[in-house]
């Protein structure tokens, strides 16, 4: 099976210089947890929920904020991303995949073309699936 299979093609993403407000809007609306930051169509980084949960003041749009919990959200998302994530391409296979994204942290992979530009995104959960849904399939189920 290929990562074309797989992957969301619908790919969400934020520029380097946008704001934390608003990725938080983004995300706070969005099923997903991650977006993808491009620069000038080319994927620079890689921005999930739990970055942004690490970045931003608690009580920010909460009643009980404070000026400096303001300023938490005017941070931008180049402050926070992680930056030259690792990618692979549609034409992958799921094992390839698999190998790209146990080689470091984050739960992600941005699927580039040959200029790499953003094609689509893969998650961990994906490949989790697809791995279950296998196993089912292979067992008779």
């Amino acid at each position: 099976m290929r990562v074309a299979e797989l992957m969301t093609r619908r790919v969400v993403s934020v520029e380097p210089d946008d704001p934390l407000s608003e990725v938080k809007r983004i995300l706070d609306r969005s099923p997903f947890h991650h977006l993808v930051v491009v620069r000038h169509g080319r994927v620079v980084g890689v921005l999930s929920d739990r970055d942004l949960l690490a970045a931003i003041s608690p009580y920010a749009d909460h009643p009980a904020e404070t000026a400096r919990d303001l300023a938490t959200l005017n941070k931008r998302a180049h402050q926070i991303m992680s930056r030259n994530p690792r990618t692979v391409r549609a034409e992958s296979s799921l094992e390839e995949a698999v190998a790209v994204l146990l080689e470091g942290p984050g739960g992600c992979l941005p699927v580039v073309d040959a200029e790499g530009q953003p094609a689509g995104i893969i998650t961990w959960r994906d490949l989790l699936r697809a791995s279950s849904t296998k196993r089912g399939h292979d067992r008779g189920t």
